[in-house]
């Protein structure tokens, strides 16, 4: 009985986690609850791998995931974008609630992971990016600001994070696009070529960009989903 909490137990890392990123960001100390979305990031990897590898999975282990998922990829994202609001733009003093944009976030989030959980096509694909590829841009963002690899005017570009990255981030979440999901029923290029292609590209990216690197990753995994159903497409035809 208790090996089989152990994913249960994995998923509650994951939800404590984002949590304690809560907590952080609240306390303005943002790049530790942008560091605890990348760290519920490698969470959430292996709980679902322990759910396999133990054979344990079930609705108890999906729901639960989902909630943490919630907490961790959904609400403490909208909290960093939330104390990150874009206090210079023009129209703020007048309009404090802009800052309040940053919820949708959550709200759109909780939308997507109820929809995954009822939606029998998402087996071996995603319908809509999944919440921790948006999280994760999320989270790069204020390491991006203190990078020396390029530099941002704060004010600025977080005024384009809330007019341009939010609603599309929104959209991307419910949209019906078709995106690869890193599952591999076998090791053979053939089969995975797009996986891989998306995996070592990203790895290149992170080393020489570093946290600059993950919206690139976001868009090239968005990309090559699309190559790679047209390519589908085109098989299927002929």
């Amino acid at each position: 009985m208790i090996i089989k909490q152990i994913p249960n137990a994995i998923t509650s890392a994951n939800l404590f986690t984002g949590c304690i990123g809560i907590v952080f960001a609240f306390n303005q100390d943002l790049r530790s609850a942008a560091l605890c979305i990348l760290i519920s990031l490698f969470i959430d990897f292996f709980d679902g791998f322990a759910a396999r590898l133990l054979k344990v999975s079930g609705p108890m282990g999906k729901e639960l995931d989902s909630l943490a998922d919630m907490v961790s990829f959904g609400v403490l994202p909208s909290v960093i974008l939330f104390h990150m609001a874009p206090k210079s733009f023009f129209g703020y003093e007048a309009f404090p609630v802009l800052a309040y944009l940053a919820f949708f976030i959550a709200v759109f989030s909780a939308y997507r992971l109820a929809k995954f959980n009822l939606d029998t096509r998402q087996t071996d694909k995603f319908i809509g990016v999944p919440t921790p590829a948006i999280s994760a841009v999320i989270a790069s963002v204020p390491f991006i600001y203190e990078s020396d690899v390029f530099y941002f005017d704060s004010s600025t570009s977080t005024v384009l994070l809330y007019l341009a990255f939010i609603p599309l981030a929104c959209y991307l979440l419910v949209s019906e696009i078709t995106l690869i999901a890193l599952k591999f029923k076998s090791f053979g290029f053939a089969e995975n070529t797009f996986r891989y292609i998306l995996i070592i590209a990203s790895i290149l990216l992170l080393l020489i960009f570093k946290f600059v690197a993950i919206p690139l990753i976001l868009v090239l995994y968005i990309v090559l989903s699309i190559i790679e159903n047209r390519t589908t497409k085109v098989k299927a035809v002929s």
